[in-house]
């Protein structure tokens, strides 16, 4: 892998997209500790100091934010926006038939959407901002830090620092895109990767650091090096689906009779479901940081919802995985589109009659799929957390549990597969043997 590594960069093209991808990372980093105007930059140190690095009421932006959002720098939305709206675009094409005639429509219909994807991911920066900005002058950003972090409270400084963190979040979605165009990779992916990889140095460290810390420590790594195996080989799993293509005359020349096959892979979702059941989980406990405190059902939410955990938390949170994991994969793979393209092409399966059947036949696998895969995830995101509990260890320590592993090996193994296809194109050997 280190020769295979060496000879990319000995490759000038390669390398240069390489080193832009690089560079652009550390614009990136260097981007999330930039205070925005109108911070008291050292009391935003000294209330994390003092409370320590983590916001449970924000620590999902806090997470694809690389903690910037805690730091209240100019990328202190992250990448978060544009997720939030790449996802919604999807659900809308669901109940907007508009929508899903442009998804259909090829490269042309794509950058419609990707159009659309930009004026939201703008008009959520906003909306976001003007939450975090609203929640960091209550107080309620650092939960104990009696400290001022934003000492002018005027509207034009709250005017300004909306526009710096909306202004932010473009130019981290233009730098994503210029990744995507210019480097290797995805480069939202990237950024996202860069985001979460940022916090765990950190995350460990604190671990060591404390009481029978070296122990600990050992034993979350060991972890972690599990859940890393079991997220490489399940990713890498498929269920081929043959499809064979009948032979047709077009002019002079034979067409088809080619075997090909339709991978599935055991976990169709991603990290979309935690993403989803993060956030319907974070909705009451926001809800309660603005209640009244002495009320029942705040105390109620602060004692059953609102801890990582907490047995309620724990179960609701499995019960919205396994629900956002049949959701989002239906909303992604239409059986009936994909039987539909088949048969317009003269491709069937091996004993499935094309048309209707094919549908019910893809239809009635990716059921059964889905089923193991949405458990695994479940068991990605519960793992970190139980080991936490048991060893005594704060379950917010490392952030968002095992997705943020599963996030993490996801983008590497797809970074690392465009190397390769890089590598072989110029005949040379690639990273994985």
């Amino acid at each position: 892998m280190l020769s295979a590594f060496a000879r990319a960069f000995r490759t000038p093209d390669l390398r240069r997209k390489l080193l832009f991808t690089i560079g652009i990372m550390v614009v990136f980093r260097v981007g999330s500790f930039l205070p925005t105007p109108g911070v008291s930059y050292p009391n935003v140190q000294a209330c994390i100091d003092q409370v320590g690095n983590d916001s449970s009421l924000l620590g999902l932006v806090n997470l694809f934010s690389g903690g910037a959002l805690l730091q209240l720098s100019v990328f202190a939305l992250g990448i978060m926006p544009y997720i939030t709206a790449s996802i919604i675009i999807q659900l809308l094409r669901v109940v907007i038939p508009r929508f899903e005639e442009l998804h259909k429509e090829g490269q042309s219909g794509t950058a419609k959407l990707t159009q659309y994807t930009r004026y939201l991911t703008i008009a959520l920066a906003v909306l976001q901002s003007t939450t975090i900005i609203t929640v960091a002058r209550s107080g309620q950003l650092f939960a104990g830090c009696t400290l001022d972090v934003i000492p002018d409270s005027s509207v034009v400084t709250l005017l300004v620092m909306v526009i710096t963190m909306t202004a932010g979040t473009g130019l981290i979605m233009w730098l994503g895109e210029l990744i995507t165009e210019r480097g290797i990779g995805n480069g939202m992916s990237l950024l996202i990767f860069t985001s979460i990889a940022a916090t765990f140095p950190t995350a460990m460290w604190s671990i060591a650091g404390g009481a029978g810390g070296i122990g600990k420590f050992i034993i979350v790594l060991a972890v972690i090096v599990l859940v890393i195996a079991l997220v490489v080989f399940v990713e890498q799993s498929q269920r081929r689906i043959p499809v064979q293509y009948a032979k047709r005359m077009v002019g002079r020349r034979m067409y088809g009779g080619s075997s090909t096959y339709i991978p599935i892979k055991l976990n169709m979702s991603g990290v979309i479901p935690i993403i989803f059941a993060s956030s319907l989980l974070q909705i009451p406990t926001l809800a309660a940081q603005f209640g009244d405190q002495t009320s029942g059902w705040v105390q109620w939410v602060s004692l059953n919802l609102a801890p990582s955990d907490a047995g309620l938390h724990i179960a609701l949170y499995v019960l919205l995985i396994i629900f956002f994991c049949y959701f989002y994969t239906a909303i992604t793979f239409n059986p009936d589109e994909v039987a539909d393209n088949m048969k317009r092409y003269g491709g069937f399966i091996p004993g499935i009659r094309a048309g209707r059947p094919t549908a019910e036949y893809l239809d009635y696998v990716i059921t059964r799929i889905t089923a193991p895969g949405s458990l695994y995830l479940a068991a990605v995101a519960l793992i970190p957390t139980v080991v936490f509990i048991l060893l005594g260890i704060n379950a917010a320590t490392i952030p968002f549990g095992g997705s943020s592993i599963l996030i993490i090996v996801g983008v590497g193994l797809e970074t690392v597969k465009q190397i390769q296809s890089q590598l072989e194109q110029r005949h040379y050997e690639g990273f994985l043997r």
